[in-house]
């Protein structure tokens, strides 16, 4: 498992004003903050979706949508349902304030306050997030808390529910031979590739979570379980040699060492996904499921290659 580390807060600063814009980011960076922009509302959305930052700060009145707009659309998404908040605004009315809160904004504050009170409000929003959530620090996915609770959630109200728990194959062996920052990358490329895989279909996006070291959960449809999980294994087959250099990527195998300390060859890295579903029975339980989850992940990875398993096992079988 790669040893965890704790980058620098990433901050979204989204602001039509550029020389406001230019201003707070200069301040922020000094305080040891890594910052992205955005000028408007869209380019924000964006730019979250495809980094997501550890904090937003969004302006209200922006061209093509609003920071409200902004603040709505993340709600909506369980993968940024707990993504930090603040709304800036240079009339910050009351009405507006309320508003902002109901839609679920962390804090809404004037344009007229210093940037220290700003970079306060950041700090202590940070703070207070890291306390409450679980989000894995290397891939910023929802983590155990949030899984079991997304699981419990789908089993009390009978929901349609396919889980998916994905595991990497070899990647001891990889992350001996190539170090922990690249198994970091490898473990971020995987990341990335579910949450492609979450937004492959209409309406709200599947849930993604980080169980923690290669493992990893996605909850989806029985309908879509399947093409989910191709989509999967063919993103990461596509990425894995990108993982290697030259000489292992022509030889197809590595020369590292066992969980025994002793030195052999290992294939490519592969990915393995077992699938249980309520399609053709009922689940009960969190522990059924975790049960079911690991005994399908562990016979998915005894068979060469990226492979899926599902469940296929009925009521009366």
């Amino acid at each position: 498992m790669a040893e965890t580390r704790h980058p620098l807060p990433k901050i979204l600063l989204a602001d039509d004003e550029p020389d406001l814009l230019a201003l707070m980011k200069e301040t922020l960076e000094r305080q040891g903050f890594t910052v992205t922009t955005a000028l408007d509302g869209q380019e924000a959305l964006a730019s979250i979706r495809k980094d997501p930052p550890d904090i937003a700060v969004l302006d209200l009145i922006m061209p093509r949508c609003d920071g409200f707009t902004v603040c709505r659309e993340l709600r909506k998404d369980p993968l940024f349902a707990h993504l930090p908040i603040i709304i800036l605004s240079a009339a910050g009315s009351r009405d507006s304030r309320i508003e902002g809160l109901n839609l679920g904004a962390d804090d809404f504050i004037t344009k007229a306050m210093d940037i220290r009170e700003l970079l306060a409000r950041i700090r202590m929003i940070l703070k207070r997030s890291r306390q409450g959530l679980d989000a894995n620090p290397l891939t910023r996915l929802p983590g155990n808390l949030s899984i079991e609770s997304r699981i419990e959630d789908a089993l009390a109200q009978n929901q349609p529910l396919a889980v998916l728990y994905v595991d990497l194959n070899q990647f001891k062996a990889y992350n001996d031979c190539y170090g922990y920052e690249a198994g970091d990358h490898v473990l971020r490329t995987l990341a990335d590739i579910l949450i492609k895989a979450s937004r492959t279909h209409a309406g709200t996006p599947d849930f993604v979570g980080h169980i923690g070291g290669d493992d990893y959960i996605l909850l989806t449809a029985p309908t879509r379980m399947e093409e989910t999980a191709q989509h999967i294994i063919a993103e990461f087959d596509a990425a894995s040699p990108g993982f290697y250099n030259e000489k292992d990527r022509q030889r197809g195998r590595i020369v590292s060492t066992d969980r025994q300390g002793k030195i052999k060859e290992f294939p490519l890295l592969s990915v393995s996904i077992g699938i249980c579903h309520n399609a053709n029975k009922k689940l009960e339980s969190l522990a059924q499921v975790s049960q079911l989850g690991a005994e399908l992940k562990k016979a998915a990875k005894e068979m060469p290659g990226s492979k899926y398993l599902v469940d296929r096992r009925r009521k009366d079988g």
